[in-house]
């Protein structure tokens, strides 16, 4: 399926999101995505989004995994008008 949904993405140009699920491993307390390996080949950047804490509104987006762009982290909020920078 993945190599399917990569293939359309390429061949209109246009993005495709894996809304995958994460689980907490007891030992360490770290999220960790379900899939694993499994879909960390089939996706070229990975990203992790979850609540901010300092707002309601606030949501942060960490860049995990990209070939060309360094880990980091942005916060933004979801508005009538789509994404706006916090």
């Amino acid at each position: 399926v993945m190599s399917k949904l990569t293939k359309l993405s390429e061949e209109f140009n246009y993005n495709v999101s894996d809304p995958g699920a994460t689980m907490t491993f007891v030992a360490g307390g770290a999220l960790k995505p379900i899939g694993g390996h499994i879909l960390s080949h089939s996706s070229a950047t990975r990203m992790f989004l979850r609540k901010g804490k300092r707002r309601a509104e606030e949501r942060v987006a960490k860049l995990v995994d990209s070939p060309d762009r360094p880990e980091s982290e942005a916060s933004y909020k979801l508005d009538e008008g789509g994404w706006t920078d916090v």
